[in-house]
Order: structure tokens, then sequence, then C-alpha cells
């Protein structure tokens, strides 16, 4: 039996043919150290990081391609947001949907004297944006989001959320990081201030590329500072965009590969992609919802969802049905709390250390999802 993969939530596998050729055609031609020098070389490698950074601002709405800044991931991205956006005496606002790529940047900023505080999510998922304006404050200076949970698939409703802050002049920061790739964002339309993004799951890129979007009222300090390539006697980091959040050498294999794949994206459109993983989402659930002993979380509705699941088989512990999925089925899926506590405590999961995750992606075929349900299915009644 072929492997399953079902963990394009934790990064998307395979990637499109052309992303793995586009890497190596690039790496082998142009490797070099973009915008340090002006041989011709380095010239072809900086005009496709520039390409990249227009690619990216219109994917997202952007005002100004260079405001759009590299960085390894959007973990990375969104430290670098919150720690630049966020000092003591401020009050930030986020809710229990959020990732630790949010949640530990927060808390150790709360040690410092940041206030933080969280809105959970109702029954179905989702956060409710007059819960969000009751928290605002006079010092509330930061709203960030998780603009679809990496645990329950949820699509939080960022538009309201950003015209409320946009009102009241708050920056509203989203972690696109599972939505980029898979549902439109325009930062101008939502009134969103930042984007954090990754680049290895549904833009379809390989690991440790991730960034930035920064709009134009969003004003991100320096918090790191070293080599630019650009004015090196000056003392201080630059203040400019993309220099302002980029340090040392650009991940340039990795932005290729980016390249590639949102270039993929594109040509293949959101919509379809989208339209194709939930197709295949609803199927699963049903087939799940049928099987005795399975407890699916916040799947009633999948209107407003991406293809991410969780759900436990009673009796078992997450990390017991995923590897059984594994072994007996090659079935690769994720187990655990997703680095995303308290999505789990607010579930109850936390107790029975988490929950299985699928993640469906572009390639996954309706046969496989049939087997997935089949497998969960025997696994359930053995345990019975």
């Amino acid at each position: 039996m072929g492997l399953i993969y079902l963990d394009n939530g934790a990064t998307s596998f395979p990637k499109p043919e052309e992303v793995y050729q586009f890497m190596d055609y690039f790496y082998r031609h142009y490797g070099v150290n973009p915008g340090r020098s002006g041989y011709d070389l380095c010239l072809e490698a900086g005009e496709m990081v520039e390409e990249t950074r227009k690619l990216l601002n219109d994917f997202f709405g952007g005002d100004e391609p260079n405001r759009v800044c590299f960085g390894y991931n959007s973990t990375d991205a969104l430290n670098l947001a919150i720690f630049g956006l966020l000092q003591p005496g401020d009050q930030a606002i986020t809710t229990t949907l959020e990732h630790n790529s949010v949640l530990r940047p927060l808390y150790h900023l709360s040690l410092t004297g940041v206030e933080v505080d969280y809105v959970p999510f109702d029954g179905r998922g989702f956060v409710d944006p007059d819960d969000i304006k009751k928290k605002i404050k006079k010092n509330t200076k930061l709203v960030v989001v998780n603009h679809a949970s990496n645990v329950i698939g949820t699509i939080q409703p960022v538009n309201e959320i950003g015209r409320i802050c946009k009102e009241r002049g708050i920056t509203f920061l989203i972690d696109a990081s599972q939505s980029a790739g898979k549902i439109p964002i325009n930062m101008n339309d939502m009134n969103i201030d930042v984007v954090a993004f990754t680049g290895h799951k549904s833009l379809l890129g390989p690991t440790g590329i991730g960034g930035l979007c920064v709009g134009p009222e969003a004003n991100i300090r320096i918090t790191r500072a070293g080599g630019t390539g650009v004015r090196s006697a000056q003392r201080t980091h630059l203040e400019e965009y993309p220099w302002r959040l980029e340090y040392g050498t650009i991940n340039l294999l990795g932005l290729a590969g980016l390249n590639a794949g949102v270039k993929w994206v594109l040509a293949r459109g959101l919509e379809a992609i989208h339209e194709q993983e939930m197709r295949l989402t609803r199927m699963l659930v049903e087939g799940l919802k049928e099987i005795e002993g399975v407890t699916l979380y916040c799947q009633d509705q999948l209107d407003r969802h991406i293809g991410v699941i969780s759900f436990n088989v009673r009796g078992l512990e997450a990390q017991d049905t995923g590897i059984m999925l594994d072994v007996d089925y090659n079935i690769a899926c994720r187990t655990g709390l997703h680095c995303a506590p308290l999505v789990h405590e607010q579930l109850g999961t936390d107790k029975i250390k988490g929950a299985v995750r699928f993640g469906v992606g572009p390639f996954n075929t309706e046969e496989e999802i049939k087997t997935a349900i089949q497998a969960v299915k025997e696994i359930a009644a053995f345990k019975r």
C-alpha cells in the first residue's frame, strides 16, 4: 500500500513537480548571494527575489512589494511582528485558537508588562468579533488572530475584526499559516495591517521560508540587526523596507521554491484548490460521523472551513490511533496538541493528550479518503 499523506496541516507533501524542477534549476544556475555584488549571476538571483516579493504582495493585496519581508517561516515572522509592535504598558488581544507561534511570544511579553487578553471560540469553532470589541481598551495596540485554525479548520471572520480594528486605529495582524494558498486574502479589503505567512504549507514551497506582508499603517520596530548588503558603513540597521525586517543572507533556494509554488497556486486557482479539498473533507467528515465511537470537533458545518479536521476514537489516546494508522494502514497524520494548547483546553481534549488531525491537500484523492475512513472504522471496531 502506498503512503496516504494526510498531514498537510503540518506541511504540504508532495510539492508540485514544477517546484522541485525550478529549485534544482535555479540553484544550479543562479545559486549565489543576491544583492551583494554587481555581477550577472548576482543580479539574476536578485531579480528572482524581487519577483517573488511582487508575487506575494499581489497575492495578499498589499500596497508595496518592498514591504514583503522574508524570514524562516511564520513563527519567525510572527515573532518579528509581535515583538516589534508591542511594548510594556500595551495591551494585545488574541484568541484561544492560536498556535504557539503567537501564544509564546505574547506570554513572554506579558512577563515584561504587556497585557494580554484571550477571546474564546464558540461551540462551532468561531470567534465573535463583538467579543474582541468588548476587550478593547485605551492601551490596545494589537489584535492578532489565527485566520484558519490548524486544529479544527475554522476560518475566522477577519473582515469584521479588521473593520473594528481599523475604526479604532489598532494594528491587526493575522496568522495565515493555514489559510495562505487555500482562501483569498486581500489586506486592503479586509483591513489587515500585517500578514504572517509560511511557504511550506499551502503555498506549496519548501520548508525554511516565510515572512511578513506589512501594510502602510503598521509600524514594526527593529528588534534585530545585521548585514543587509546595503550601506554597510552605517552603524545602525536600515530603517527602509524590506531591509528593516530582513537580516543576513536570504534563503535563496527556499525563495525559488516559494516562487514556483505561488505560481502553481495561481495557475490552478485558489477557488479550484479549495473546492477540491473541501469536497474531500466533506466526504471524510461524513464518513467519520457514521463510525460508532468517533468524536469530531467543531465539524458540524463546513461552509467556513479549510480541509483540516480533528477527531478521537473512544478508548484510545490520539497517539495510539496515529500509530495504528501509520503502522497498519500507511496513513500519515498528526496527533497530540498541535502546538495549540488553548484550543485543546477549551475542547477538553488536553486531558486525553490531544486529538488526531487529518489535513487534506491538493494531491489527495477520493480513494485515499475512502481508505482513511475504512481504516478509522476498523480501528474503532477493534477497540470496541
